[in-house]
């Protein structure tokens, strides 16, 4: 009998684990751009998430615990803002300065990613790095934390931008103009 519980609550343990929400959108994550990606930002609390991977070139964007979501090519990425507290505190857009951030904000409210996409349907994304709700989540770090978080995502998609036109592109846009 004893044994029998045992078994049972480690199940039980097991199966909560594995379908953590945070977990599920990892795997969701990975299973949509077919790797584990670079950068990765997680909200189990709206069930949002959204990853960055360079070998793939493609950013997957997830809603719905990871049962709805969008791949976009790293091309289709047009920026990423870093907002605090309501207010944009970093920018990142395709053919303008960056918006550096000042200030990593110890004591922010609300930190959130904004990912803007090439696509009238679908043009922009939003994601809580850190929110009031997150005080109650184990290990969640903290606003200074987020906003960290978020400045490497601005980081890499600059990065992403200053890449130099592939080959197969620019022979492309070469050929437009017949």
């Amino acid at each position: 009998m004893a044994l029998a519980a045992g078994v049972l609550t480690g199940g039980a343990a097991g199966a909560a684990w594995w379908f953590e929400d945070a977990r599920r959108l990892r795997r969701a994550l990975k299973r949509v751009l077919k790797l584990r990606p670079e950068v990765e930002a997680v909200d189990p609390f709206s069930g949002r998430a959204a990853g960055l991977d360079f070998e793939t070139e493609a950013v997957a964007v997830l809603w719905d615990r990871g049962g709805s979501g969008l791949v976009y090519r790293l091309d289709e990425l047009d920026g990423a803002e870093l907002i605090v507290d309501g207010a944009v505190a970093a920018r990142v857009r395709r053919g303008e300065a960056r918006r550096a951030l000042d200030a990593l904000s110890p004591n922010a409210e609300r930190v959130t990613l904004r990912l803007i996409f090439a696509d009238p349907r679908w043009p922009e994304f939003e994601l809580d790095l850190w929110e009031p709700r997150s005080v109650a989540r184990p290990r969640a770090g903290t606003p200074e934390d987020a906003v960290k978080a978020g400045r490497k995502w601005l980081t890499h998609v600059e990065a992403v931008f200053r890449r130099p036109v592939r080959e197969q592109e620019a022979e492309g846009q070469e050929g437009s103009g017949d």
